[in-house]
């Protein structure tokens, strides 16, 4: 499909120039993955201690779920290239005020709430144009392909970070990273455009005059009184926090057998991560939205009970932690990629970026909860991580449970 005839007028397809831009975007955005390389010079040149050194991260968490509302709404309105130039610009100046100060304050600003806020509007306007670019039978492969870069992210910047701080510390780090981050996304921006009024993905030139598919268009307001809303809210909140409560881990298990060596577990997890986006948006694209959300939850769960054992042993085998790490880095992963291709099934497509954003406030409550219950059964066990993978595992079936539940879409002409 290269091009379709709009009121009489041949329109190129931009669809993968659309696609492969929100990938960059999110190659630079997911920045947030990479905190822990900070936080070991914030604590060597500032000398923070304690919850001072994660509260920055847990702050832009925080911001970025809830900033993906008002992004929204600005990408329904404005349209996604202002909204991402608008989250470059953001993030870039979050990093350039840490960049001046070792504040404690002041990068809860830069950091927590500045940069938090770009990548929310960076990330709500990656998705949406491409998704409009192509037909129903694609929602999940080009949903996936879009976000793989935030889980992909970690694979480049974490080395970067580390080559940056040895060798300039880490205010100019941040300021080197401030000016990049303005350039990269603000440059790819330019390249999101939404498709001409009228335009129906999947029709050929000379089918102008078919019948078009009957169109879903819900609003915020409509959605927040579905069911089906209320029950993706729940299932997306197990979902990504019992993820987040390993992988914000994953390093720490990883040093008790492969010492040195952990990193490699933690790319690796980046690899699953992104990938699993991909692949999972894939399959819901053949078997449904429904079945494929079911059995990443499933997996996911077996694999917490899984690794009970694995991470208990002194003896377990490096390749062993990374496989294990790879696959939950995976499920996690494809999370990213079902909800917005589910959210886009139910709602449609005209509020999808204010829709979408409410719905993923979930992403950041289960990222606010649940790695803190991680942390409380982790310290009342003395350190190990039994506990903490048995809750995931049961919470996850939890999740497995509510997926039927969910009523299919029931389109609505207009």
């Amino acid at each position: 499909m290269s091009e379709v005839d709009v009121h009489d007028g041949a329109v190129k397809n931009l669809g993968w120039r659309v696609t492969f831009a929100g990938l960059g975007i999110n190659l630079a955005l997911g920045i947030l993955y990479t905190w822990s390389m900070f936080k070991g010079s914030i604590e060597k040149e500032f000398g923070w201690q304690g919850s001072q050194l994660n509260d920055p991260y847990a702050l832009c968490c925080l911001v970025f779920a809830f900033a993906m509302i008002l992004a929204g709404r600005c990408q329904d309105k404005l349209g996604p290239r202002l909204t991402a130039t608008i989250g470059g610009l953001l993030v870039g100046a979050g990093f350039l005020l840490c960049s001046t100060t070792n504040s404690y304050v002041m990068w809860l600003l830069g950091f927590g709430v500045l940069a938090g806020m770009g990548i929310g509007f960076g990330y709500s306007s990656a998705t949406p144009p491409a998704l409009k670019w192509f037909p129903p039978s694609k929602t999940g492969m080009i949903a996936g392909m879009v976000v793989a870069g935030f889980g992909l992210a970690p694979v480049y910047l974490a080395p970067l970070s580390q080559y940056l701080l040895g060798h300039y510390q880490l205010k100019s780090s941040m300021m080197i990273l401030g000016l990049a981050f303005v350039v990269i996304v603000c440059g790819l921006a330019q390249l999101l455009r939404n498709p001409p009024q009228g335009y129906v993905a999947g029709m050929r030139s000379g089918k102008a005059n078919a019948a078009k598919p009957a169109a879903i268009h819900v609003g915020p307001r409509e959605i927040i009184r579905q069911p089906a809303f209320w029950l993706l809210w729940v299932i997306y909140l197990i979902g990504s926090g019992a993820g987040l409560m390993v992988i914000g881990s994953v390093s720490g298990m990883a040093k008790k057998s492969m010492g040195e060596l952990a990193f490699v577990a933690v790319a690796v997890m980046a690899l699953g991560n992104a990938g699993g986006r991909i692949l999972a948006g894939m399959l819901s694209d053949r078997i449904g939205r429904r079945w494929t959300l079911c059995l990443v939850l499933l997996i996911q769960a077996v694999l917490m009970f899984v690794a009970i054992p694995v991470v208990a042993s002194t003896t377990t085998m490096a390749v062993v932690i990374v496989l294990l790490a790879a696959l939950i880095g995976a499920n996690f992963g494809a999370n990213l990629a079902l909800f917005p291709s589910y959210a886009k099934d139910l709602w449609g497509l005209k509020s999808f970026g204010m829709n979408y954003g409410i719905l993923f406030t979930a992403w950041g409550v289960g990222g606010l909860l649940l790695p803190r219950l991680q942390q409380m059964l982790t310290a009342r066990s003395g350190g190990g991580y039994t506990s903490s993978f048995i809750a995931a595992g049961v919470l996850l079936l939890v999740g497995v449970s509510l997926t039927f539940l969910i009523r299919p879409p029931k389109p609505q002409a207009v």
